[in-house]
């Protein structure tokens, strides 16, 4: 699917564009050209460290902000598959910097697309967030404006030969800034207590793995104007606390601004327009030049069923401390051991 091909990651130094690159370069060995576009120049040297061009040279490092259409499109020129990463996504940090938020998450995302459809790109697959769905925070309802940009985008192609697509998914296990290595820090260092926001949250949670793997889906089977979102269990916050400290006494602390007691990914009102292939749900574009019944066959899909609320409080499929463990030690540290 990506061999012969030229790929660029908006954001590709972080949490997900590593392992992109990772897997890009496992299982697509003949991949033309890998195209890092980001703006931190530290990040770009230890990724150039890891992969050094004598051995890895389809390997480009771009330095550049997806706020700067010049140089973005400058950068998009004979690529063929784009993959949209980069964000402002801490919750306090959109708070109490709004404007930065909308700059990247939302003019940033317009440049893409114009940058795009300036250089005939083939496919461009966003990456969102459960936040997008019913927000309640500033990062939320940037990244719900994104989704609908790259959604609506389809239907200003003309007749070029693009397609737009966006995966939406829940908390990524191990990422920066998540809970699984904040609880790890607190229990190394010593806390006598770990902090709970609420004893009754709960959160989607999925890994790297599982999310470079919907993307990759997204790009060999999308129409252009889905929204691809996981099946993917669900856990208590107090459980991964259990899971990493079973020792150590809750405290709970409170809901902090801008956050939810529970993740949706599809709302009652974006189910009328949902489909189930499966493995993943598909949030069909509301205005779209393809029919509902192209997009079904297409995708050997069933509509959803009347009601239908995804949300990470009624999910069917729940993680346990014992299985967090394991998926820990497999998926964020293989030396992870219960202190």
């Amino acid at each position: 699917m990506l061999n012969g091909k030229v790929v660029l990651i908006t954001g590709g130094t972080g949490s997900f564009g590593k392992k992109f690159v990772e897997v890009i370069l496992r299982d697509y060995p003949n991949v033309k050209k890998i195209i890092i576009y980001s703006r931190d120049e530290l990040k770009q040297y230890e990724l150039k460290l890891k992969y050094p061009e004598a051995k890895y040279p389809m390997m480009r490092y771009f330095i550049g902000d997806v706020r700067d259409l010049e140089r973005l499109t400058r950068a998009c020129e004979g690529v063929d598959v784009i993959i949209h990463a980069a964000a402002i996504k801490q919750v306090d940090t959109a708070e109490y910097n709004p404007e930065e938020c909308i700059k990247t998450n939302v003019h940033g995302a317009q440049n893409v697309i114009k940058a795009a459809l300036a250089c005939r790109v083939h496919d461009v697959v966003a990456l969102s967030t459960d936040k997008a769905c019913a927000p309640i925070n500033l990062y939320g309802a940037t990244k719900l404006t994104s989704d609908k940009l790259f959604t609506a985008a389809n239907n200003i192609k003309g007749s070029k030969d693009i397609r737009f697509s966006v995966v939406r998914y829940g908390n990524v296990m191990g990422s920066r800034g998540s809970v699984i290595p904040f609880f790890t820090r607190l229990r190394n260092e010593g806390a006598k207590e770990l902090p709970i926001t609420d004893m009754r949250m709960t959160r989607f949670n999925i890994s790297l793995e599982a999310g470079v793997a919907m993307v990759m889906y997204a790009i060999g089977h999308h129409l252009g104007g889905e929204i691809f979102i996981p099946k993917i269990p669900s856990y208590h916050i107090k459980d991964v606390a259990t899971a990493i400290a079973p020792n150590l006494p809750l405290k709970e602390v409170g809901i902090r601004p801008g956050e939810k007691l529970h993740e949706e990914m599809i709302t009652v009102t974006d189910a009328l327009d949902t489909i189930d292939l499966g493995k993943y749900y598909v949030i069909l574009p509301s205005v779209s030049y393809v029919s509902r019944e192209t997009f079904m066959n297409h995708h050997n899909a069933v509509p959803v069923p009347d009601g239908f609320h995804y949300s990470s409080d009624n999910n069917t499929d729940w993680e346990t401390p014992e299985t967090m463990r394991d998926k820990i030690k497999q998926f964020v540290d293989p030396n992870f051991v219960v202190k």
